[in-house]
């Protein structure tokens, strides 16, 4: 079904994968193992557990070159990858996700413009969906590979038809938070929802929290963090908040460059900053 031959579509409740995949509503693109359940978890909250709404998640790099230490600093990079994959799938049951799958192509694929057979992967699985909300990652990432999977999908969803695109394409934050944005513009997910969930979905990845990356406290702390500085001069209203940058205008206006898009946001948070400093000096 997709290009690579380590690529995998895993269904943990045991359905038809073509089933599985039609059924979506919710789809998260991520570059990496981690990264869905950190960027995506209003997906996951939304489809958990409700018959009417399904969450797939799609892995694109193949998890070779994951950073490790203590016990998992001896292990070499074709073993890192099957844990990393096995762990993705047990998130997926934990979650009941709808699919997850794993496109399995090297990190360093990703990166290049023009790369014609991830970009018909891409296209492959946003056609198999049909899914109503796109998750991925947000043009102010600062992970190369991060931002090359985003530009990756805007490049396939770029070339789809009308029918096929989703009605929401969201940038979500990971390796740079988006409280920087005005608050008009943020997409808002409230996520105060099954903390605990929340927390299982991000310590099964063991080889990431027990080698060095603290994820599980520091997605928590966010999502709290955003929740109780999301407004001044009010009560918190959620426990827990997810910030988004929607990009649906790249995809109603196909010659809209996500570089002069981006620096819209940069400029007027450039703009607010200098406008408050004036105003109180």
């Amino acid at each position: 079904m997709f290009t690579q031959t380590n690529s995998e579509i895993f269904i943990p409740d045991g359905s038809d994968p073509a089933q599985a995949l039609a059924r979506t509503t919710h789809l998260c693109i991520a570059a990496h193992q981690d990264d869905i359940e950190i960027m995506a978890v209003e997906g996951i909250l939304r489809a958990y557990e409700n018959p009417d709404l399904h969450f797939t998640g799609c892995v694109v790099t193949d998890g070779h070159g994951s950073p490790r230490a203590g016990k998992f600093a001896e292990v070499s990079d074709d073993e890192m990858a099957q844990i990393r994959v096995e762990e993705q799938k047990e998130a997926a049951r934990i979650g009941k996700y709808s699919a997850q799958v794993f496109l399995g192509y090297p990190s360093s694929e990703v990166k290049k413009t023009g790369n014609q057979a991830l970009k018909e992967d891409l296209k492959n699985l946003i056609r198999q969906t049909r899914t109503e909300v796109l998750y991925t990652h947000n043009l102010a990432d600062k992970h190369n590979t991060h931002v090359g999977v985003l530009m990756r999908v805007l490049e396939a969803l770029r070339e789809l038809e009308p029918e096929a695109l989703p009605k929401r394409l969201i940038g979500c934050e990971v390796w740079r938070d988006l409280d920087w944005m005005p608050d008009e513009k943020k997409v808002v997910m409230d996520v105060s929802a099954n903390k605990e969930l929340q927390t299982q979905l991000v310590d099964v990845f063991v080889s990431q929290v027990q080698g060095g990356k603290n994820y599980t406290d520091a997605i928590l702390g966010r999502r709290a963090a955003n929740a109780t500085f999301f407004a001044s001069h009010a009560t918190d209203n959620a426990t827990g908040l997810s910030f988004g940058m929607d990009m649906t205008p790249l995809l109603l206006d196909r010659s809209l460059d996500p570089l002069e898009f981006v620096k819209g946001y940069l400029q007027e948070f450039q703009d607010s900053v200098v406008g408050l400093l004036e105003a109180m000096r």
